[in-house]
């Protein structure tokens, strides 16, 4: 499939139960639309039987692309690669767990006509699918960043989003960032919005987060972001002679 319009991206780990609904899910709001559109999913070394259903999925279905990684290196490596891999000109990313719902990417790809990146934010809906203590953490870790960065995300940690390619061509990888990629965006000048999405209780298996890994566990990434936002500086060459 040539230059797809959408590009998907899913990091996976462990989610051998989520997977089939997921893609099915993806399905069922995609057709409508009449937009081509891939499926990226980037597995960190599941030791489930998620490589052998991505294996089976992507024989079935060529718009289905799927990588594995040799060794478990994290959610931020993860959606990177799946990234790195898209060829679309939009790219989605999204969580395996069922909690993100693909009926949303309507409305992102609406509101992307308007901005570079359209976040989703989990606020209004938080309560129907995480417990009191992934809640309290969610509001706490969002609180600190946007204190420290100077923020006004709402919900930093929400991993569906839908932006331009053109968003990720600067940007480098460092483990974490999909916690900060709407800030990364603003530092290149993009334009980012937030819209409601819907938050469903996880479908199958269990969260890999809490709160040493919400907040603790990033302190040194909030660190460094907030110095890229006071250090780096874009320019424009405006006139260039023997090129």
């Amino acid at each position: 499939m040539e230059n797809p319009i959408l590009s998907i991206v899913v990091p996976c780990f462990n989610e051998e139960g989520n997977l089939i609904p997921l893609i099915t899910a993806i399905r069922e709001t995609m057709e409508p639309l009449k937009l081509a559109y891939e499926i990226i999913i980037a597995d960190d070394c599941s030791t489930d039987k998620s490589w052998e259903i991505l294996q089976t999925l992507g024989a079935q279905d060529s718009r289905i692309r799927a990588l594995r990684f040799e060794k478990n290196c994290g959610q931020s490596a993860a959606l990177w690669a799946g990234v790195q891999a898209a060829k679309g000109q939009f790219i989605a990313t999204l969580d395996a767990d069922l909690q993100n719902d693909p009926k949303d990417l309507p409305k992102f790809l609406e509101a992307l006509k308007q901005y570079d990146c359209v976040c989703g934010s989990r606020l209004e809906n938080r309560r129907k699918g995480d417990n009191l203590v992934r809640q309290l953490s969610s509001k706490i870790a969002n609180g600190v960043r946007n204190k420290i960065t100077r923020e006004t995300i709402s919900d930093s940690a929400c991993c569906y989003r839908v932006f331009k390619r053109e968003c990720i061509g600067n940007l480098k990888f460092f483990k974490g960032m999909h916690r900060f990629l709407p800030t990364l965006f603003k530092i290149e000048g993009y334009s980012v919005a937030e819209i409601p999405v819907s938050h469903h209780a996880r479908f199958t298996g269990k969260s890999h987060y809490g709160v040493w890994n919400r907040l603790f566990a990033s302190s040194y990434d909030l660190f460094a972001v907030r110095w890229m936002q006071k250090r780096m500086f874009r320019y424009q060459v405006k006139d260039r002679a023997n090129f």
